[in-house]
């Protein structure tokens, strides 16, 4: 068997009301100032305040940074080491989805390890040699997972691409996952982030890098999207815990063994038209697993049967055809579109040539041509 690395958080903590441990672990730590990452949107609707209110009643000193963007740039990195160094910060808190968890990553990399101040350096394995800032992650979607993942992903706006990051030493040092910090997401982005968890899932569970350890994580985490993402698109207490338990579980496993191409796909559609990454991977998602399907072995059957389909009597087309109906059933019950209107035929070229070549692409069980790539992109016009 092969030499198999899993890196994990040293410590997560999970449950309603979670939050309220963060005060105690800085202080147990001797840090005095936080600097807390998150999104705008999530300052101005009072989510953010909920941990910056603890750190005031505790006498934690901190700074909010907020010039992130949904897919965060170099410009917003740069920015935040920028904005870290005047700080006088000690530590990170990182509030938000994967946007805000990103911006934080490269924050805490290129305060340690100053020669990576151009950021585009960090694309693919960096070799980095100081862990990141001492970090804790809060989630505030179910969907990205970031805050147990060793990747982040930051947009070049000049070149019009996306970059991911791959580097054992971003991962936060402690994961606080409540659910109750993700009750004020609005329907569409709970549908989309949770259509990301389940792509995810999927696409870790059928990447060429699977093994029995990240098969046993992403398996469990589709059973629990299947039974709870709807509920949490609802506003339900146990969808959103289900929900916040499915993406942290995935990411531990993708984060070790890579995605394919329906991640491919999204980062280049995210980078040239602005769609949000969730919506971009549920669009693609079923596209993808119909590409794949005659190179998953039985994964397929596991994976309709995650989704409660009796898959007794079924041949191999049968239960393949109904795990890939019964994404695409979730995507439209939650409320993602099946059609891109922005996809011109002009850009076709250049979303085959990024996909092609984007990080995730080689971790597909089955390798696409460009001509495969523009024929998948078709089917969202």
């Amino acid at each position: 068997m092969a030499v198999n690395r899993f890196v994990l958080n040293g410590i997560s903590y999970h449950g309603h009301g979670a939050i309220k441990e963060i005060p105690g672990l800085l202080k147990a730590r001797g840090l005095t100032k936080a600097f807390v990452a998150s999104d705008p949107d999530l300052v101005k609707f009072g989510v953010t305040k909920k941990v910056t209110d603890l750190l005031e009643e505790a006498g934690i000193a901190y700074t909010v940074y907020s010039d992130i963007k949904p897919n965060p740039t170099i410009q917003n990195v740069q920015n935040g080491v920028a904005a870290y160094k005047e700080s006088g910060a000690d530590c990170m808190i990182t509030i938000g989805g994967g946007s805000s968890m990103d911006t934080g990553k490269g924050i805490g990399i290129i305060i340690n390890n100053p020669e990576y101040a151009d950021v585009r350096s960090l694309e693919g394995v960096a070799p980095t040699k100081k862990r990141t800032v001492f970090t804790i992650a809060v989630p505030t979607t179910g969907g990205t997972g970031a805050e147990s993942t060793i990747n982040y992903v930051i947009t070049d706006v000049e070149k019009k691409r996306k970059f991911v990051c791959v580097d054992p030493n971003d991962i936060p040092d402690i994961a606080v996952v409540d659910p109750d910090m993700m009750s004020t997401m609005p329907k569409g982005l709970t549908a989309s982030t949770g259509m990301d968890a389940l792509t995810h899932a999927i696409e870790g569970y059928t990447t060429a890098a699977a093994w029995e350890l990240s098969d046993v994580l992403n398996l469990k985490s589709i059973q629990l999207i299947a039974k709870n993402l709807r509920k949490a698109v609802e506003n339900d207490p146990d969808g959103r815990e289900g929900m916040a338990l499915a993406q942290y579980v995935t990411a531990m496993a993708y984060s070790n063994v890579g995605l394919g191409i329906a991640h491919s796909m999204a980062h280049t559609l995210g980078a040239v038209y602005d769609t949000p990454h969730g919506v971009a991977c549920a669009m693609m998602l079923p596209i993808v697993m119909e590409f794949n399907q005659d190179y998953t072995g039985e994964k397929f059957k596991d994976i309709a049967e995650a989704f409660g389909v009796d898959t007794a009597g079924m041949d191999q087309a049968a239960y393949r055809k109904a795990a890939i109906d019964a994404v695409r059933k979730l995507s439209v019950d939650v409320g993602i579109p099946t059609k891109l209107e922005k996809l011109k035929e002009e850009d076709l070229p250049f979303l085959c040539e990024s996909a092609a070549a984007d990080a995730c692409a080689p971790g597909n069980p089955r390798q696409a041509s460009l001509e495969e790539f523009e024929a998948m992109f078709r089917q969202l016009m």
